[in-house]
C-alpha cells in the first residue's frame, strides 16, 4: 500500500507541469523453450518439459505495451504479455505430480499458462545526449500462473495456480544512428527471497530476468519497426501455505525461454 501511495504522489508531482507524449508498442514472434523443469509436491518428480513433455517445438509469442513520457526524464510503462504453452505426449517413465502417479506410457495433456502484467517507471540519466540514452527504474509485475497435467483418458488430473506480485529493477539503454536507425538494450530482473519482499512467513526463493536486444528503424513520423531477441527466464522454489489438495503445496518451477519477434512502435 505504501508503494502505491508513493507512486501516486510521484506521478501527481511529475505531471503537474510537464509535457506528455504517448506511444503504443506491439511485437509478435516465436518462443523457443531452451529449458523448463517443474516439480509439484515433495517428494515428486522433477519433470523436464523439453525432453519429456513435448515442449521441443516453437510456440507463438506476443507482447503489448503503452508508454508515456512525462517531460524529458520520466517514462511510465504498462505492459501485458500473454504466454500459453500446450503440449501432448506419452510419458517415458512413471512420474508423480501432487502425489498422483502417472504410469509409464500414459498419454498426457499439459497446459502451462504464465501471462503477466507489468507497470514500470524509468528515469532518464542522459537527457542532454541526442545519440545515447540510459534510463534506470523499477518494475512491479503481476504473475498469473496456471499449470496442469491431465491423462488423455481423463482418469488423472492435477493443477497448480497462483497470483503474485514481483518487484524488480529495470534498465534501458539506446544508441541512435543517423536519422532513422537505433539499437536498444532493456532488462527487468531480480533474484530474492519472495517472503522478504512481500512480508510472508512462507520461505520461497524466486527470480525473473527479462532481457532483450533490439534493432529498429523509423519508417515515417508516427511509426517505427524493429526486430527483437529476448531472453525470458526465472522461476521459484517453495511451499504455498494455502489449502491445496491434492499435494502439499510445494512447487519448483524454473524456465529459460528465448524469443524472436518483430514489432512496431506508433507515436500517439
Amino acid at each position: 500500500m505504501k508503494m502505491i501511495i508513493f507512486a501516486i504522489a510521484l506521478f501527481a508531482g511529475l505531471t503537474s507541469a510537464a509535457d506528455f507524449s504517448f506511444r503504443a508498442v506491439g511485437e509478435y514472434g516465436l518462443v523457443n523453450v531452451m529449458s523448463h523443469k517443474v516439480q509439484l509436491g515433495n517428494p515428486g518428480t522433477y519433470f523436464d518439459y523439453v525432453n519429456e513433455g513435448g515442449q521441443e517445438v516453437l510456440y507463438p509469442f506476443g507482447r503489448y505495451s503503452v508508454e508515456m513520457d512525462v517531460g524529458k526524464k520520466n517514462t511510465f510503462i504498462l505492459l501485458y504479455q500473454p504466454l500459453l504453452i500446450e503440449s501432448q505426449y506419452y510419458l517415458k517413465r512413471d512420474v508423480v505430480f501432487n502425489g498422483i502417479t502417472y504410469p509409464d506410457s500414459t498419454g498426457l495433456n499439459s497446459v502451462y499458462s504464465f501471462p503477466f502484467y507489468r507497470a514500470s517507471y524509468l528515469r532518464e540519466l542522459m537527457v542532454d545526449n541526442p545519440k545515447m540514452k540510459l534510463a534506470v527504474g523499477l518494475t512491479l509485475q503481476i504473475r498469473n500462473a496456471l499449470l496442469s497435467f491431465e491423462s488423455t483418458d481423463g482418469s488423472r488430473f492435477t493443477s497448480n495456480a497462483g497470483i503474485g506480485l514481483v518487484p524488480a529493477f529495470k534498465v534501458r539503454g539506446k544508441r541512435i544512428f543517423g536519422e532513422r536507425f537505433y539499437a536498444e538494450l532493456e532488462a527487468d530482473g531480480i533474484y530474492a527471497p519472495v517472503s522478504y519482499l512481500n512480508g510472508s512467513d512462507n520461505e520461497i526463493v524466486g527470480a525473473i530476468l527479462d532481457a532483450s536486444v533490439r534493432a529498429g528503424a523509423k519508417v515515417n513520423k508516427p511509426g517505427t519497426v524493429f526486430i527483437n531477441l529476448r531472453y525470458l527466464g526465472g522461476g521459484a522454489t517453495g511451499t504455498s501455505t494455502r489449502d491445496i489438495w491434492p499435494g502439499d503445496g510445494y512447487v519448483k518451477n524454473w524456465l529459460h525461454f528465448l524469443t524472436f519477434s518483430a514489432g512496431v512502435i506508433v507515436d500517439l
